[in-house]
């Protein structure tokens, strides 16, 4: 049996960016459940950076990655518009107010400049400039391909099934056989709660939900300088593709058993009917419709740290819908944290307290 410095349960975009951080210091595997890397949620990204989203305590960590991600070719312009309806004022000042002492840029805007077609009732807006698309795959692969160079050894079709910790090492059984690590990470998504009962580790609440997106054709096609455009109340987001296609969601949240998600008619339906309130576009046709998982703690702040119950466990999990945007950040922050390293200039400023996992036995 090989024996590794860290074993990685999980090679999503949590798992792979990590073990790319990682792999200079330490021996490294990733073990991944699937026949593919990233299928459940990296891989059903609605693919888009906002500043903003995620909210206040988690937008330090996407603000850290901009760089990172604006060096490496994965953002192309974009732009975001919250809009909102004359009764949401009091959400559009909330949300102005809950930024207000940040580095991110808003500005309110007539959003009838901005969105062809609008409807009369939609008279508030907010532009968030910086907001871009993200090209998800190329990301993900990346990392991949880093993890793989550092020497990083990636086992698929190898779900976790037993893990013991004994004589300062784990002992686990996988799908592709015995693995031997000092440390086992958690990056495992919608199954953090169960990978972490299974290694005997007191799980913290992490929840799955579904999330809808469709493909839709419409007339006029969405205009190319169209920004990504959400609701403020949190009822739908759309934005442009290739083609003058367009990608909308209800913005569900609906509790999921973990496993490969499928989009649900009624979902599907609540987009389009909430789509045809904002605008007078005419849907032409329904191309493509897909759902991913996302996973929250508790408090829907990430969690990177070891167990307080368990040292040589450590959690990277609850990243939400915004594990992507915030990956350099987050694996530069959670790299320190494991391998007891100072943080990469990046994210020095950003305190880890705040996604510790010990936070949750004092909020129980």
């Amino acid at each position: 049996m090989t024996h590794y410095d860290v074993a990685i349960v999980g090679a999503g975009i949590a798992g792979a960016s990590l073990a790319a951080a990682i792999a200079p210091y330490a021996s490294v595997v990733m073990l991944e459940a699937e026949d593919l890397p990233g299928y459940h949620a990296t891989g059903r990204s609605a693919a888009f950076w906002s500043e903003t989203y995620g909210g206040p305590d988690v937008q330090p960590l996407t603000t850290a990655s901009g760089a990172a991600l604006r060096g490496g070719g994965f953002l192309a312009d974009l732009g975001s518009l919250h809009i909102g309806r004359a009764s949401d004022a009091d959400r559009i000042d909330g949300f102005l107010e809950e930024f207000a002492g940040s580095s991110v840029a808003l500005q309110r805007v007539d959003p009838r400049a901005y969105i062809p077609g609008l409807r009369a009732d939609w008279t508030l807006g907010v532009l968030e400039a910086s907001s871009t698309y993200i090209d998800v795959a190329a990301l993900h692969a990346h990392y991949l391909a880093q993890a793989r160079q550092g020497g990083v050894t990636l086992l698929l079709s190898a779900p976790l099934q037993r893990a013991l910790h004994t004589g300062g090492r784990w002992q686990m059984e996988t799908g592709a056989g015995p693995v031997s690590a000092t440390i086992l990470v958690n990056a495992a998504g919608a199954w953090a709660d169960a990978v972490a009962e299974m290694a005997g580790v007191a799980p913290i609440g992490i929840a799955a939900y579904r999330r809808t997106v469709v493909q839709l054709a419409t007339s006029p096609a969405a205009p190319d300088a169209l920004p990504h455009i959400a609701d403020i109340s949190g009822q739908f987001y759309f934005k442009p593709e290739a083609g003058g296609r367009l990608w909308l969601s209800p913005h569900d949240e609906t509790p999921a058993t973990p496993g490969d998600v499928q989009p649900e008619e009624i979902d599907v339906a609540i987009a389009i009917d909430r789509f045809e309130h904002v605008v007078d576009w005419q849907i032409t046709r329904v191309e493509r419709r897909w759902a991913g998982l996302r996973s929250f703690a508790p408090d829907r702040l990430p969690v990177y740290g070891f167990a307080p119950d368990s040292p040589g466990f450590f959690w990277c999990a609850g990243q939400g819908g915004f594990g992507i945007q915030t990956a350099p950040a987050a694996a530069a922050l959670a790299a320190a944290l494991l391998l007891g390293r100072a943080p990469d200039p990046s994210v020095a400023a950003i305190d880890p307290t705040r996604y510790a996992p010990g936070r949750f036995a004092v909020l129980a």
